[in-house]
């Protein structure tokens, strides 16, 4: 229906003249109730949002790259709030009413310009009103020297991990929620040969490194019947058989970590992925956790880790909102369990890691981009 339709029906529901500001205002209203995210579709739009939150009535937050701060939209009542969660989460394909009262899912493009994750919560579960949150996750373009450009890292850091995609390492990287860590996986993926195969594994269509031979594989959530789910383990073990150069989990969340794991141990140099840890030193025991979801005992978990990932980097968020490359280190098996050890810290330099870094590089035939010793690791 058109703008001129719509106008057209609203003065004939009115039943006589109607203003020009009223049939404004009364076609805006229309349009937050029926269409995209309603009235906190403004925000989405904004390149620089990354989050939106709604606490209930009234309280509205967004993130637009320097912390939380309260937005001036109006949802002047818990009604208004439950219409919209519903209304996303119907879009969404999900279902959210008083016998199913929170929902996770992914919205369809709202211009956005990127991916949106729903999560939401009717009242009274979320005792102050109806919850909704909104993050939105944007293609990641970003190469490494734009990264170095906005002073992600250095010149030398960049030297460091073009090194590190030449020599095949197989590398995580790892930080907290919306510290760029996506960023730099793909900033790193499109240093990869361009006669090299990427396939890649996500949740949300996130990576879009700037290779010529990229396949994409995004996982499905089931429908509002609970069927038709395509997980990340499920997907692994396709791309597996699509004979990858470079195998890609966008993000290691669940029991996908035992099928790279495997797929790193036998073959397939230089594969990559993310993982939500709040520090490098945390990673084995963040793994522990997920493998044990995919039936991975401990022990098991520390012997394929050490032997598959060599490199871990560490994506920091700064107050400021400035995103940093905080250290770069090894795993390293020690007493029988992989353990990280750190080569490079931001404001510190190098670290007792570094030998092993070098090494690692050398058995490669890749120079480490730094002056080291000959004889690092004697």
């Amino acid at each position: 229906m058109t703008a001129g339709a719509v106008a057209d029906a609203v003065r004939a529901e009115a039943g006589g003249v109607i203003g020009d500001a009223t049939l404004l205002h009364t076609i805006r209203l229309l349009h937050q109730e029926f269409v995209g995210a309603g009235p906190l579709e403004p925000l989405l739009r904004d390149p620089a949002t990354t989050d939106v939150l709604v606490a209930g009535p009234g309280k509205v937050w967004v993130d637009q790259g320097r912390g939380l701060r309260q937005a001036l939209v109006d949802l002047p009542d818990e009604e208004s709030v439950r219409r919209l969660a519903q209304r996303l989460a119907l879009a969404a394909g999900r279902r959210l009413d008083d016998a199913q009262p929170f929902v996770d899912g992914w919205l369809p493009e709202c211009g956005a310009g990127g991916n949106v994750r729903l999560h939401a919560v009717l009242a009274p579960i979320a005792a102050d009103g109806t919850c909704v949150s909104l993050r939105v996750l944007r293609p990641a373009t970003h190469d490494l020297d734009a990264l170095c450009r906005l002073k992600t890292f250095d010149r030398e850091m960049t030297a460091v991990l073009k090194a590190l995609v030449a020599a095949r390492l197989a590398f995580l990287v790892v930080g907290n929620t919306g510290s760029g860590k996506t960023t730099l996986l793909a900033a790193m993926l499109g240093c990869v040969p361009a006669e090299e195969r990427i396939v890649s594994v996500e949740e949300a269509a996130e990576l879009r490194p700037g290779h010529p031979h990229v396949v994409r594989l995004v996982a499905r959530p089931p429908n509002v019947e609970g069927a038709g789910e395509i997980a990340l383990r499920q997907l692994v073990r396709q791309a597996l058989r699509m004979r990858p150069d470079r195998l890609v989990v966008g993000e290691v969340r669940g029991a996908e970590v035992c099928e790279l794991l495997a797929a790193l141990n036998t073959g397939h140099d230089g594969g990559a992925g993310t993982v939500h840890a709040n520090s490098p030193a945390e990673v084995p025991a963040r793994l522990e956790a997920l493998a044990a979801l995919g039936g991975l005992s401990r022990d098991a978990l520390h012997s394929q880790l050490s032997a598959a990932v060599q490199v871990v980097l560490h994506m920091k968020r700064e107050p400021d909102g400035r995103r940093r490359l905080a250290a770069v280190g090894t795993l390293a098996r020690i007493d029988e369990r992989a353990r990280f050890v750190p080569a490079w810290q931001h404001g510190g330099g190098w670290s007792c890691g570094q030998s092993l870094l070098a090494d690692l590089l050398r058995a490669r035939e890749v120079n480490p981009p730094w002056p080291v010793p000959l004889s690092s690791s004697h």
